[in-house]
């Protein structure tokens, strides 16, 4: 593994592309089980690095994956996007981000992505499948197929306008143009990318939600997209977001994830922890705990 930014699994390599890093949430907006007590008992390891103090708001980072092997590249998500007009948070609405940038910083263009694997279909992760051209939102990546899961595509045009009333309709701009171009493929609940590529169900965030697993055997690592936001998580594993569609199955994935993954060494990688972003779970007596790379073990080269 050569940096916090980018590891390697074999012959598959991962790169992180941020598109922002800081304070955005308040701790009980995203989760309902959350009181002043946890906070407190926690503020050790929560300030400064998860949650801001003079405002109290949680640090989340958005950002997308690169994934890139044997001449082929996957882009795992597309953050928020830019010049997004129907949002109802204001940090996402007319954004000018220079995630671009970043992506060539990477050594990446968007001609070159030949896949985009939306992990699900929430705001923020499909913001920069499109761009605004001319007055017309088209597919930034003009040569790439786009991953949806058949299942979350399904949930979402059944769920109508009113599932967007928080968010805004980001489906109109960042989803649908992609299927006018015909760049969209749904996919099952279980698929293969790539040898040593694939997806896999993790509902409850949303009822199509993916994660990516990497790599083989032992050397392997799990994108495991938004089955936890914060670290918070780790240490109260029942807690699910207000943004889950079912909260239920999202906690029973969730502990069943930590359990499965629990000790194994395998590197996960949340969509929204702050840097370096990826860890390892380990049981901590009843509960879980959360390593990041580079802390107390050498899963990254330190």
């Amino acid at each position: 593994m050569t940096s916090h930014r980018h590891w390697t699994f074999g012959d598959t390599s991962l790169q992180r592309v941020i598109e922002s890093e800081g304070p955005l949430l308040s701790p009980f907006e995203i989760f309902p089980d959350c009181t002043q007590a946890h906070l407190d008992a926690n503020r050790n390891w929560l300030v400064p690095r998860f949650q801001d103090a003079a405002s109290g708001l949680l640090t989340i980072t958005i950002q997308s994956f690169l994934i890139r092997r044997d001449g082929l590249t996957v882009l795992v998500d597309s953050c928020s996007g830019n010049d997004k007009e129907t949002r109802a948070r204001p940090q996402f609405r007319r954004a000018q981000w220079p995630w671009l940038e970043r992506l060539r910083e990477a050594g990446v263009s968007p001609e070159d992505i030949d896949i985009v694997l939306c992990s699900h279909l929430h705001v923020d992760h499909v913001g920069w499948n499109t761009r605004l051209d001319n007055g017309r939102w088209v597919p930034t990546f003009p040569n790439a197929r786009y991953l949806i899961s058949r299942r979350e595509w399904e949930h979402w045009q059944a769920a109508g306008a009113k599932a967007l009333e928080r968010t805004g309709d980001y489906i109109t701009d960042s989803v649908l143009p992609v299927f006018a171009a015909g760049q969209a493929e749904l996919v099952g609940d279980e698929h293969a990318v790539a040898p040593n590529v694939s997806v896999e169900l993790a509902p409850g965030h949303t009822p199509g939600q993916m994660m990516v697993r990497l790599g083989e055997g032992g050397a392997q690592a799990i994108l495991c997209a938004d089955l936890m936001h914060h670290p918070l998580q780790v240490r109260y594993p029942a807690w699910s977001t207000r943004f889950c569609t079912d909260p239920g199955a999202a906690r029973t994935t969730r502990i069943g994830f930590f359990k499965a993954h629990a000790d194994t060494g395998r590197l996960i990688f949340p969509a929204h922890f702050p840097t370096p972003t990826g860890g390892t779970i380990a049981r901590d007596g009843k509960d879980f705990r959360f390593t990041f790379c580079g802390e107390d073990h050498a899963c990254c080269g330190g």
